[in-house]
């Protein structure tokens, strides 16, 4: 498909791995054992899920190190480097942390009562629920001291009927057992666990998880961490491409399937490729009669509210633009693609300016992922002054960026599809004021920018001051239309906290997807989540572990927050807390 008529994310190609694929008999033997155990799955109590938990918690402990170690090999990293943080804290912590998390919410539920809120919900005046769900405990304050979030719910949630619609499963056991299939994602390692967390315990079904070719090593490590799951025959595991998973999609025997990946993938999977899918996508003819959540990616935009920038506040937040992009060498549906500028503010090209600066002493990275030197080449065809930095190696990419974009050429590559490597690209719109900025960024980002997974508004204290602009930030966030937003921290780390619902912002049709439909996560078990709102401070002392200059410290710090919440103990805050500060 050419630059000009490609939309969305790219359909990836495929990838040799050693692993073989499972056979038809295989596959037909799994889906036979789930079919008999999920209704068995039911009937399991909340305190006995409670003891499966403890020993999932204590299983992936176990193989924790191992399960990182694979991942470093698999990205070409050293186990030493600064950079190996990264596989801590994105394939490893969020698996623990929810882990922990569910059972925190199945041990109230085991008890009578609803997962616990932090704080007590409240109504807007618009009449919409906002539900605070972090900070959850102590721990949480002084690990990522002054990050709040909530959950908005759902226009027709309100707080009466709150609690009815968390924990839903528990309160009605009369369903019917139902078998999902969770189909992988590649490029974080902790995506399919999590997925099969949620279906099990959020969703009540069993899962066959078809692992993604470019990570299927750690089937052996998940069969092993999730032995407790498996053994009953509440989980299966199996292998294979593009031709398994059309099989499994298809399969009688499966009632749900849940994807991670391209939105060209999914499509595939709901009306079928080629020339004939897409009549029926132009039509509306499904050809998959079975509910199909995903999440699909998104090109996430990032709005830089102008304000009284002084020269540190420019260094910290061009190193914070910088990270959003090249954690993990740029492969992250939420990685910042879109930088969102008001073209008549005087300090625009000095933050382009730190953007650069920092993004030139960033070491280079192997571009694992299938296609990402395709992608890389398509971008810079269409914008051959984009500016790379770094020379790159065998495997490697350039971090590249692209200013100046135009916004009046709303069909530009750079708002229309996910880069997904080490790129992304600046744009500038003019307005008269601040207010109407801020207002002008937001439709912008609604209606030219595909996806609607995570945003990201860097705003100055001092700004917020101004009435004018503090209302125009909250109708910001009341009216982007997208899953998670975040108000001077990084949207994407929603994806780690667990508490906060993942997923597109709702009501995208299958015939028009974007981003996707469904949540995971959100271990509070809420039905009707509408987005997660993250709120940082302006400087977070020390730096949040993200931030590429800190890989040092963090590499030091998330084996210990990792192996903290698989068995939590003050005893182990000071040596948390002493790498967190002094490396």
């Amino acid at each position: 498909m050419s630059i000009e008529t490609q939309q969305g994310s790219y359909q990836f190609p495929g990838i040799t791995t050693n692993i073989v694929p499972s056979t038809q008999d295989e596959m037909d033997t799994a889906l036979q054992t789930l079919q008999q155990q999920k209704q068995a799955w039911i009937a399991v109590t909340a305190s006995e899920r409670v003891k499966l938990l403890d020993q999932l918690i204590a299983d992936f402990g176990s193989v924790k190190e191992r399960w990182v170690a694979a991942n470093l090999a698999a990205r070409g990293l050293d186990p030493a480097s600064p950079t190996a943080n990264e596989e801590w804290v994105a394939a490893a912590w969020p698996i623990m942390r929810q882990l922990r998390q569910l059972r925190q919410s199945l041990t109230e539920i085991a008890a009578g009562d609803l997962p616990s809120l932090p704080s007590p919900a409240q109504t807007r005046a618009d009449g919409q629920v906002v539900v605070p769900v972090f900070p959850q405990n102590n721990y949480d304050k002084l690990f990522l001291a002054g990050l709040t979030a909530e959950v908005w719910m759902e226009p027709g949630v309100t707080l009466e009927n709150l609690p009815s619609t968390q924990a839903v499963i528990y309160q009605n056991k009369e369903h019917v057992g139902k078998v999902a299939l969770v189909l992988g994602a590649g490029n974080v390692a902790s995506i399919g666990p999590t997925d099969i967390l949620y279906k099990l315990f959020v969703e009540d079904q069993v899962v066959l998880y078809k692992t993604n070719p470019v990570n299927a090593y750690l089937g052996p490590l998940l069969q092993e961490a999730f032995h407790a799951l498996i053994e009953p025959g509440y989980v299966r595991i199996v292998y294979g491409g593009a031709l398994e998973g059309t099989y499994l999609c298809n399969h009688l025997s499966v009632e749900e399937v849940h994807i991670t990946g391209s939105d060209k993938t999914f499509d595939a999977i709901v009306f079928g490729s080629g020339s004939e899918g897409a009549k029926r996508k132009a039509t509306k003819a499904p050809l998959l009669g079975k509910r199909i959540t995903g999440e699909l990616g998104s090109v996430s935009p990032l709005i830089v509210v102008p304000g009284p920038w002084s020269q540190a506040d420019l260094a910290y937040q061009g190193e914070c633009i910088v990270s959003t992009l090249t954690n993990n060498a740029g492969f992250n549906c939420q990685a910042t693609r879109v930088i969102m500028q008001h073209a008549e503010w005087s300090q625009r090209h000095d933050l382009m300016r730190e953007v650069r600066e920092t993004l030139s002493k960033v070491p280079l990275r192997e571009a694992y992922y299938p296609g990402a030197h395709d992608r890389h080449r398509d971008f810079v065809a269409a914008h051959p002054t984009a500016d790379q930095f770094g020379t790159p190696q065998e495997k490697e990419l350039p971090w590249t960026l692209i200013t100046d974009v135009d916004p009046a050429q709303t069909d530009d590559i750079c708002f229309t599809t996910e880069a997904f490597c080490g790129l992304f690209s600046e744009t500038a719109l003019s307005a008269n004021s601040v207010v109407e900025y801020i207002e002008r960024a937001v439709d912008f980002a609604n209606e030219n920018i595909w996806g609607s997974l995570v945003v990201t508004i860097l705003v100055h204290p001092t700004s917020l001051k101004d009435s004018a602009i503090a209302d125009a930030i909250e109708r910001a966030i009341a009216n982007l239309r997208y899953g998670a937003i975040g108000i001077n921290y990084w949207a994407g780390a929603s994806y780690n906290l667990g508490l906060t619902p993942w997923g597109a912002f709702p009501g995208h049709p299958l015939f028009d997807i974007h981003s996707g439909t469904g949540f995971v996560h959100n271990t509070l078990m809420f039905s009707h989540p509408q987005k997660s709102v993250l709120r940082g401070p302006w400087h977070s002392f020390p730096k949040p572990l993200w931030f590429v200059g800190e890989a040092n410290k963090a590499r030091k710090v998330w084996p210990k927050l990792v192996a903290f919440d698989q068995q939590p103990s003050p005893f182990k805050l000071p040596g948390i807390l002493s790498s967190a500060l002094f490396g």
